[in-house]
């Protein structure tokens, strides 16, 4: 567990349940639904990637660091939101740091898999956006990878970095380094310049 991406996994998983937690607190549910929230936002994506690649079970339901992670998080929140409310949208900002830092390490696990750099590219960016995919379904919401700024491109980025490293043999710290800064400041970016992909029917609607 000393190794960086284990190191960055663990740092992921706390902010991404800090997401999940945050969003069930203003959704006023109880502690249960705070904890649910938070195991779900915090391991989904793994959860998947791992399902995906053949690591059976999990490491987020078989390792007791994660579960534990994901809980202390959840109690964090339900206790003391007041401590986690941030500048930003607490929610998005942490959705954020947890995007960047699941994408380069669900990327890095996928190679280590011997999984193909493609393969491995998409399996990182899927790392990154299940967990704020299920802690949106489980709120009855459209999912912030469907329609916020630059959600699943800057995961893809940020993967795409790891997978160009290891194929030119560069120092893999560094490149999980960059690509999880590169999709993280992509991110707040868009988010704080509203930088998106087209939307549907957006032309009819300002016609209108």
């Amino acid at each position: 567990m000393e190794s960086l991406p284990h190191v960055l996994d663990l740092i992921g998983t706390f902010v991404f349940a800090l997401s999940g937690g945050m969003a069930a607190v203003k959704r006023k549910l109880d502690l249960f639904g705070v904890l649910v929230l938070s195991f779900a936002a915090a391991t989904a994506g793994g959860i998947i990637r791992d399902v995906l690649i053949g690591a059976i079970p999990p490491e987020g339901l078989n390792n007791w660091r994660y579960v534990c992670v994901s809980l202390g998080a959840g109690l964090v929140t339900f206790f003391f939101p007041s401590m986690v409310m941030q500048r930003w949208n607490p929610v998005l900002l942490f959705d954020a740091a947890g995007l960047a830092l699941f994408a380069v390490t669900g990327t890095h696990k996928a190679l280590l898999f011997g999984v193909n750099p493609v393969t491995a590219t998409l399996l990182g960016m899927l790392t990154g956006i299940g967990g704020g995919m299920a802690r949106d379904i489980l709120l009855a919401q459209t999912p912030t990878v469907l329609h916020a700024e630059l959600y699943a491109v800057a995961a893809l980025l940020g993967a795409a970095v790891v997978v160009t490293g290891d194929l030119l043999q560069l120092p893999p710290n560094a490149t999980t380094l960059v690509g999880a800064g590169l999709c993280f400041g992509l991110r707040v970016l868009a988010i704080r310049r509203g930088w998106r992909l087209p939307i549907a029917g957006a032309d009819k609607q300002s016609d209108k």
